[in-house]
């Protein structure tokens, strides 16, 4: 593993960005008319290179350096092509103000054999990964109900393989024999009836870490199921000072205002659809529990009828929901709908990151059910957050739940960068239509 701001990042996605940069670099600098000058002088080079990085940051933008794209080989060939689709505008406005005799077609071409290649190395990455090369083992030292549940979140991803403790010696060469790569403690005593033979495997080289950092490092989550008050008191993190905040909010106007602008033709478009496409009003303003758990009214274009919840009572949004309009059925999955709460972030009541604000009745209803539900408001909320780009659509208590998990991540480690990466990642969720409904 490597960190990478402030992230534990696998080390074979580290070798396999590095890899395709190197080859962006190779392609960009060998194909003729991509830099615009000679081959092999120095401006070649250097203009190369910055075109190799815009490519390999709009790779890492829309996820293309996750782990399940590359095990997706239905998603590989369309995520490595809208790559070089998105790279290409990138890559010749960058050229261009460094070399204005850059060829757009040398450019094309080289791109175009990125992707090539892209999918090339992916297609041989993924057989590797599918074959267990890269596979971590984590031995998870407990029994019942925590170790489960510790077992559980393992096997969701194809990062780790969780091993119980069943039957085998808890001793460095029996442990490394077993090509166990991290011990997870998930036992009710804190692993302190074995804690001679974990110092002695940890003093040899083998992690080990309780369940709760275990899942705050490795899978940018808090462990719900035993956190309690002391633990959030006295673990590190839930920094906010005025530097930050002040940080953040020039952040949200200075962007904020830019998306708005940018955003403003198909924002008239949509409003022109839904007004000719059903019913009612074009903007749904809709109550939401926000900082402090005071509300605010949040803007959304309607794409549901307008008599969608006639009834009263306030119902969760469902796959192929029926109340969803025609329009509505288009602007949802690519988010378009939101786009209006781009008027509460430079109102100062909504950040471009941080937890979704909910509705009031379903926040009272979580908060009964889900402790450390209402903590969520101590933070801004976000139009986009580490949960949402983590998580699907929450439509449920138990999808709450799990998104409690990551909004409380967020708020213990917080931060501009943090920020910027969610933004980065909002891009993937937002083309590719993750967890719409």
């Amino acid at each position: 593993m490597t960190r990478i701001f402030g992230r534990q990042v696998p080390g074979e996605i580290v070798a396999l960005g590095i890899a395709e940069a190197l080859l962006a670099f190779a392609v960009m600098y060998a194909v003729p008319g991509t830099s615009g000058a000679p081959a092999l002088a120095p401006d070649a080079a250097n203009v190369a290179a910055v075109l190799a990085f815009t490519a390999a940051a709009t790779a890492a933008m829309i996820g293309l350096y996750r782990l399940e794209i590359c095990l997706d080989r239905k998603r590989l060939l369309p995520s490595a092509a809208l790559a070089g689709a998105l790279a290409f505008p990138a890559a010749l406005l960058v050229g261009g103000l460094l070399h204005p005799g850059r060829s757009a077609s040398g450019l094309a071409v080289a791109l175009m054999l990125w992707v090539a290649c892209i999918v090339a190395i992916r297609s041989l990455f993924s057989c590797a990964v599918r074959r267990g090369w890269f596979v971590r083992r984590v031995l998870v030292l407990g029994c019942g109900r925590r170790a489960a549940r510790m077992a559980g979140l393992l096997r969701r991803g194809a990062e780790f393989e969780p091993v119980m403790a069943w039957g085998l010696p808890l001793s460095a060469a029996a442990l490394k024999a077993a090509r166990i790569w991290c011990v997870v403690v998930a036992a009710d005593d804190g692993g302190e009836s074995h804690a001679e033979q974990l110092l002695d495997c940890k003093l040899r080289g083998i992690r080990v870490l309780q369940d709760g950092c275990f899942c705050e490092l490795h899978l940018g989550r808090v462990d719900l199921g035993d956190a309690d008050a002391g633990w959030l008191l006295h673990s590190d993190g839930f920094r906010g000072g005025r530097l930050y905040r002040a940080s953040k909010r020039l952040a949200d106007i200075v962007l904020g205002s830019a998306m708005l602008a940018a955003a403003a033709p198909v924002m008239l478009l949509t409003a022109l659809l839904v007004r000719l496409d059903s019913r009612g009003a074009v903007l749904y303003r809709q109550e939401r529990v926000g900082l402090d758990g005071k509300t605010f009214t949040l803007l959304k274009f309607r794409s549901m009828d307008a008599d969608a919840e006639a009834a009263g009572a306030p119902r969760w949004a469902q796959g192929q929901d029926p109340r969803v309009t025609r329009v509505g059925a288009i602007i949802r999955p690519l988010r378009i709908d939101e786009l209006p709460q781009l008027v509460n972030v430079l109102r100062g009541e909504m950040s471009l990151t941080g937890p979704r604000p909910e509705r009031p009745e379903f926040v009272e209803e979580l908060g009964r059910v889900i402790p450390f539900y209402h903590q969520r408001s101590y933070v801004k909320p976000g139009l986009t957050g580490w949960a949402q780009v983590n998580f699907r659509y929450g439509a449920s208590v138990a999808d709450s739940r799990e998104k409690l998990a990551y909004d409380l991540y967020y708020m213990k480690n917080r931060s501009l960068v943090l920020d910027f990466l969610i933004l980065l990642a909002t891009v993937r969720v937002v083309l590719f239509r993750e967890g719409a409904r």
